[in-house]
C-alpha cells in the first residue's frame, strides 16, 4: 500500500499526490475520469510499481482532477478532458517540475500525449499505456462494462470491473479495492456522479468535447508535431483496447517522434503495469535511462 500522501494547492484545486525517491522525475497519471460509475481510479493504481520505480527515480503519482482525493472541477464548464490536461500542467508548474518523464495509463495516456504536444518544453519523454482514449478505432469498454453488477461502485461491482479489464485477477489487491470504495463514498465523488450521469454532463459536454479534442490531437501527431521521445506500452490481452489499435497508434507516433518505441507485454490486460509489474518497471527504467543519457 502506498503511504505518505501529500496535498498541494493547484490553482485553487486541492490536489493529492505521492512523492518518493530521487533522480530523474517520473510523474504518473492514472486512467478513467471523474464521475464514472465503473470504478474509482486514483494514484493508488500504481501501488505495485511505485516503490520499485522510486529505487531508481523520483516518482510522483498524482490524483487527476476530480478523481481520488483531488477536488472536483470548479465549474460545470470544466467537466472536460481539456480541464484535466490544464490541471496536470498546472500541477507540474506548481511543483516546479521540468524535464519530466510523464507516464499515463488509459485516459491518462491521452492526457500525457496532449500535455506533451501543448508543453513540450517541460517534458523529457512521453510514456503512454493502453490508451483506448488516444488510439484510433472504436472502444469496447462501454459494451463490456454495461453488465457490471449493481449497486455500481460497490466493492463487488468495482472488483468485477477490474476483472473484466484484466487478463488475470491476481493483481486485484484488497488495498486497491479499499481505496476505490473509500473514494466512491466521498461526497465530492458522489457529486461528480450526479453531474456526469443525472445531469447529463457526460453526454452533453464531456464526451463530445473529448471526441473533438482527440481528433485534433491525432491530427497534430500526423502533422509531425510530436518530437518528444515517446514510448507506447500495451498489454497484449487487453479486452477493451485491442492490440491492433495500439499498433495503429504506434505507426502514427513513430512517423512523428524521432525516438519512439512500442513494448507489448503478454499475459497482461488493460492494467498491464499491475499484471506484470517487474517487466513494466524494467521497460520504464531502460527507456528513461536512454532518454537521459542519449544512448
Amino acid at each position: 500500500m502506498m503511504t505518505g500522501e501529500r496535498f498541494v494547492d493547484v490553482d485553487g484545486i486541492r490536489t493529492r499526490y505521492f512523492d518518493k525517491g530521487s533522480g530523474e522525475v517520473l510523474v504518473l497519471f492514472h486512467g478513467s475520469h471523474f464521475g464514472t460509475m465503473d470504478a474509482c481510479d486514483s494514484a493508488i493504481d500504481w501501488e505495485l510499481n511505485f516503490d520499485s520505480l522510486a529505487q531508481w527515480f523520483r516518482v510522483i503519482a498524482v490524483d487527476k482532477l476530480g478523481q481520488g482525493h483531488t477536488d472536483n472541477p470548479k465549474s460545470d464548464d470544466d467537466y472536460t478532458m481539456a480541464a484535466v490536461v490544464r490541471h496536470a500542467y498546472q500541477f507540474l508548474a506548481t511543483m516546479g517540475l521540468k524535464n519530466t518523464h510523464v507516464i499515463g495509463h488509459s485516459r491518462g495516456g491521452y492526457l500525457v500525449a496532449r500535455l506533451t504536444l501543448e508543453h513540450p518544453e517541460v517534458i523529457r519523454s512521453c510514456i503512454i499505456i493502453n490508451s483506448g482514449t488516444l488510439s484510433p478505432g472504436p472502444s469496447k469498454t462501454e459494451y463490456i462494462m454495461a453488465n457490471a453488477p449493481k449497486p455500481r461502485l460497490s466493492r463487488e461491482s468495482q472488483r468485477w470491473v477490474a476483472e473484466h479489464y484484466s487478463h488475470s485477477d491476481k493483481h486485484i489487491t484488497d488495498s486497491w479495492l479499499d481505496a476505490a470504495v473509500e473514494i466512491a463514498r466521498l461526497p465530492k465523488y458522489q457529486e461528480a456522479v450526479r453531474k456526469m450521469e443525472d445531469r447529463g454532463l457526460k453526454r452533453s459536454r464531456f464526451l463530445p468535447q473529448l471526441a473533438l479534442e482527440k481528433e485534433e490531437t491525432l491530427n497534430w501527431i500526423m502533422q509531425g508535431r510530436l518530437k518528444t521521445p515517446t514510448l507506447l506500452i500495451w498489454g497484449y490481452n487487453d479486452p477493451t483496447a485491442a492490440i491492433r489499435r495500439g499498433q495503429f497508434l504506434f505507426e502514427l507516433l513513430a512517423d512523428s517522434a524521432p525516438i519512439a518505441e512500442m513494448h507489448v507485454i503478454n499475459q497482461a490486460g488493460h492494467f498491464c503495469y499491475r499484471e506484470q509489474p517487474e517487466t513494466f518497471n524494467q521497460v520504464i527504467k531502460g527507456f528513461v535511462e536512454k532518454c537521459s543519457t542519449g544512448k
